[in-house]
């Protein structure tokens, strides 16, 4: 397999066509933070929508499928399609609080919600700890799987792979800012979908393979095509199935899965130009990322079981990447037999992909040093064009920091297991601090340093105790436990937040729920109009009708695709017919949920 003068044609013009987006708005995004972080805040739902399922859409993902379907079947990818109820519950019950609240980053709310030193404290660490640390390691999984495709396709090493997509990636980045983002996600997407339809298709035609009716009958892939793990195996059933939807969904923060929203998902709702096309923008973006798009990576890696069914066979065919070989390197391994011409078209849509999510990474980890830390802590009366440049930089030295780390990492399933682990036990602290006035900084503080403590401990740590090994699941199940108990217990023994800071932010927010009750009564006992909100209609109620609605509707797609290539026709109709009416059900709850709302006059 070698890329012609017509692939590296293709290749070239899709990023020459990115240079030139972000030169055209560059002047634009360079006006001041909020155009550069945020867009202006008057972006359509349907370009951010689309936005955020490009950024999702990333090397590592489809590296990631591959390598859950080659260790733990189709089934194993519950382990991420149990976020969806985290991303339903985002779209119809805080994507309207994340824009109402008007800040420009997720981590500004925390002086918005929380008062004193403790809130100020938390704002900074949290800006420079997601914004450089946790940011960088995403960065660097994702680098990680470019390293491996480009290995594999181009013969390139680590360091020629990171320097090269480095350079390309942050030029891109740094001139256009949020807007230049979301103007090549919109192109990125078609391209990314496109060139994963094209690597099932050749994949499925490999003469080893033999299309559907040879990869559905192979004696190496039957065992892996459940879309339900086995029940007879508890331990499988409990860490793909059973502890991510019990457990896992609420309970585990994941950049792009927040429990109540936030990260990028939360940049994307704040440039919305109003509430409905926020809402819009995130169901759009979690109908598309998990009823779309996992079918074609899910092909590739059956496919790659029966054309390369081990590791070894790898390193084999590829000598160049033999030293980061790995099962989520039979994805890449698949696309070599792509043709001249269409390995070009897939090489610019992985290139997409890749440059997607950093170009985002880039932006939001940037938008929290800026605004949160270098403007708030370092130079408070800073010019727009000084936050400008400041961003500039440090959207070079975000992907500088990243690149280095990826030449470290070996897989992006131990990443992205480390990550859940990190998170383990913050994100029902995230779901409830909108609607339980009690919770405050120390909270947050107390969840954030023991769920680290416990992933270091496991990490690091826990095989030199001489206690039993424990699973993925056992680790994440006790990480959710201690946190819980810890930043409860912290909860009812730090000073709450002071009253006109929780009136302030009521005011603004107007979340409601009985969370809030003996705020309001203070208000009403001290006269203040912040009361006046009381009688608006609690939403959440409504909001939880239309996430299981959402989920139903979503999960009866993906599980129809599945039947309906699995070729089970009575199955895949009576799914489709359930997803259909699931569809039709939500569609009136929705214009339902949009009808409770209060005043605009009130709030503007």
């Amino acid at each position: 397999m070698q890329l012609e003068a017509i692939d590296w044609t293709i290749i070239g013009a899709y990023l020459l066509f990115s240079l030139i987006i972000g030169f055209a708005v560059a002047r634009q995004a360079g006006k001041n933070a909020k155009q550069y972080f945020a867009a202006g805040k008057n972006m359509p739902w349907w370009l951010l929508g689309v936005s955020m399922v490009a950024t999702t859409f990333s090397t590592d993902t489809p590296n990631l499928v591959a390598n859950i379907v080659r260790t733990d079947g189709v089934s194993g990818n519950w382990v991420w399609w149990a976020f969806l109820l985290t991303g339903m519950l985002t779209v119809f019950v805080y994507a309207n609080l994340w824009k109402r609240s008007g800040v420009l980053t997720d981590v500004e709310f925390y002086e918005l919600r929380y008062s004193g030193k403790m809130a100020a404290f938390l704002r900074g660490f949290r800006s420079v700890y997601l914004g450089f640390v946790f940011n960088v390691v995403i960065m660097a999984t994702v680098s990680l799987a470019a390293i491996k495709i480009a290995g594999v396709l181009m013969g390139l090493s680590p360091v020629e792979t990171v320097v090269i997509s480095g350079i390309v990636t942050v030029i891109y980045s740094s001139l256009g800012g949020l807007k230049g983002v979301l103007l090549t996600d919109f192109f990125q997407f078609f391209l990314a979908i496109g060139g994963s339809f094209i690597a099932a298709y050749v994949a499925l035609n490999h003469p080893d393979v033999g299309g559907f009716e040879g990869l559905l009958q192979h004696k190496d892939v039957i065992g892996q095509l459940n879309i339900l793990p086995d029940f007879s195996d508890p331990s499988q059933a409990l860490g793909v199935f059973i502890i991510p939807l019990a457990v896992q969904w609420w309970s585990v923060y994941y950049p792009g899965a927040e429990p109540g929203g936030g990260g990028y998902i939360a940049q994307r709702m704040f440039a919305a130009k109003n509430e409905s096309n926020s809402i819009a923008a995130v169901f759009f973006f979690n109908a598309a990322h998990y009823a779309l798009r996992p079918w074609p990576w899910i092909i590739v890696g059956l496919c790659s079981i029966i054309v390369f069914p081990d590791v070894a066979s790898m390193k084999e065919a590829f000598p160049n990447a033999a030293s980061v070989a790995g099962d989520d390197m039979g994805y890449a391994a698949m696309l070599t037999f792509i043709p001249t011409g269409w390995l070009g078209l897939v090489v610019a849509s992985l290139t997409a992909a890749y440059m997607s999510t950093i170009s985002t990474h880039l932006n939001w980890g940037s938008s929290y040093l800026v605004n949160d830390f270098y403007k708030r802590f370092v130079n408070p009366k800073s010019s727009e064009k000084e936050l400008v440049m400041v961003g500039r930089i440090s959207t070079v030295v975000l992907m500088i920091v990243a690149g280095a780390l990826a030449l470290l990492m070996q897989n992006a399933l131990d990443s992205f297991q480390i990550l859940l682990q990190i998170g383990a036990g913050t994100g029902l602290l995230f779901i409830l601090r909108w609607f339980w006035w009690r919770i405050n900084a120390g909270s947050e503080i107390a969840a954030m340093v023991i769920s680290f403590v416990v992933a270091v401990y496991f990490q690091f740590f826990h095989q030199y105790t001489g206690l039993p090994q424990l699973s993925g699941w056992e680790e994440i199940v006790i990480g959710v436990i201690l946190t819980t108990i810890g930043w409860v217990a912290v909860t009812f023994m730090v000073r709450p937040t002071s009253k006109e800071t929780l009136y302030r932010f009521y005011e603004i927010a107007r979340p409601g729920g009985p969370g809030w009750q003996k705020v309001l009564d203070d208000a009403d006992a001290e006269g203040k109009d912040v009361a006046s909100f009381k009688d608006e209609a609690w939403r959440v109620p409504q909001g939880i009708f239309c996430m299981v609605l959402g989920c139903v509707a979503v999960y009866g797609t993906l599980f129809a695709t599945g039947y309906w290539i699995y070729g089970h026709w009575i199955l895949a109709s009576f799914i489709t017919v359930v997803a259909l009416i699931a569809s039709g059900m939500l569609f009136k709850a929705w214009r339902k949920l949009i009808e409770i709302k209060p005043d605009e006059e009130l709030y503007e």
